[in-house]
């Protein structure tokens, strides 16, 4: 159930950047019609923990600046957040959210939000980007961690 919380807080995350849409909006639209349904066009749909996903977002957007200068300084030089892709971006600032202000310990961090770049990214080198920058934001975040 925390991994499709995951997910959906990911999900959700890119639409309010995509959409620019508030969060209680987007909230209530993936507890309604996300969270408990059993399929969606044909899809089955993975029950979640709504309490995670909720702390998710609201910690990502509260601590919104200092995750994403987090991940600035886990990312290139040249390859400033605003450039990266914004599904990636949405999933530093969830992962950023439960280092932050969630303290779920960073290996946890890392494992499943690996597990959600995978599913997004099946085919691409993508999981290997995510598991350095989300390294290096957990050595930030939690260094007694390591």
């Amino acid at each position: 159930m925390k991994s499709a919380s995951r997910l959906y807080a990911v999900q959700a995350l890119f639409q309010m950047e995509q959409g620019d849409a508030g969060l209680d909006r987007v909230r209530d639209e993936f507890l309604d019609h996300r969270f408990g349904v059993e399929q969606i066009e044909g899809e089955e749909m993975l029950e979640g923990d709504v309490s995670l996903f909720s702390k998710v977002l609201e910690e990502a957007v509260s601590y919104q600046a200092k995750i994403d200068q987090m991940t600035d300084r886990a990312l290139v030089a040249k390859w400033p957040i605003a450039r990266i892709d914004p599904v990636l971006r949405a999933l530093f600032r969830a992962a950023g959210a439960e280092m932050v202000a969630l303290e779920t310990p960073p290996k946890v961090v890392i494992v499943e939000y690996l597990d959600v770049a995978q599913a997004f990214f099946p085919d691409g080198k993508e999981a290997k980007f995510v598991n350095a920058v989300l390294d290096h934001m957990a050595r930030e975040a939690r260094p007694e961690a390591f």
